[in-house]
């Protein structure tokens, strides 16, 4: 025969971990789920673009003429390079801004992507020169931006940038020239420096 005996302090753990288990399970059932609001708003955006099936030089001009960027038809620069493993500062800054529009990098670590630059021609009020870099893995665009070349520039996701329209950077140093002031270098420019 087995006796075993309780004594009142395993009782009492029992019940608080009992009580713990029951609030944790009214929780999960009874708080809502969080989604922030621009999700559905952002997927809904992302859903009206093509990013797959781009295979070659014409489909990514056509990809950027889709937000309705006029670009060069041969890019400036193409470089391939690996999505750092852990993302430091600016590359979590950079992935902030590509979640902005609808794509994450995150999902991408450590494989070798390729980024091609093209000349925009039609950024609206502004004179400067302004890229327009667009980051491939397996024929997919996985991530990119518009950004200003001047060394007090701006960066931007891919959306047309349009003043007094429906379409307007939503916080200061997104896609903005006159209030964009980019203290941080660009990624790919901070990632391809350790090589070579």
């Amino acid at each position: 025969m087995f006796i075993y005996s309780i004594k009142a302090n395993t009782i009492k753990l029992v019940a608080v971990i009992g009580a713990a288990l029951i609030a944790l399970t009214v929780m999960i059932l009874l708080v809502p789920d969080y989604a922030p609001k621009t999700t559905a708003a952002i997927a809904k955006k992302i859903a009206d673009y093509k990013y797959d099936k781009i295979r070659n030089n014409e489909d990514r001009v056509s990809f950027l003429k889709q937000f309705g960027w006029e670009v060069d038809e041969e890019p400036e620069e193409e470089a391939s390079f690996r999505i750092p493993s852990d993302f430091d500062k600016v590359m979590t800054s950079y992935n902030e801004l590509q979640k902005q529009g609808g794509l994450d990098l995150s999902k991408y670590r450590g494989k070798e992507v390729t980024r091609y630059t093209y000349k925009v021609k039609n950024y609206p009020d502004y004179d400067g020169t302004v890229l327009a870099n667009v980051i491939i893995y397996k024929n997919r665009v996985i991530g990119g931006d518009v950004c200003s070349s001047d060394v007090s520039g701006f960066i931007g996701t891919f959306e047309f940038p349009v003043k007094g329209g429906t379409k307007t950077p939503e916080e200061p140093g997104v896609g903005s020239p006159e209030t964009g002031v980019r203290d941080e270098p660009h990624p790919e420019t901070e990632m391809n420096a350790g090589e070579g």
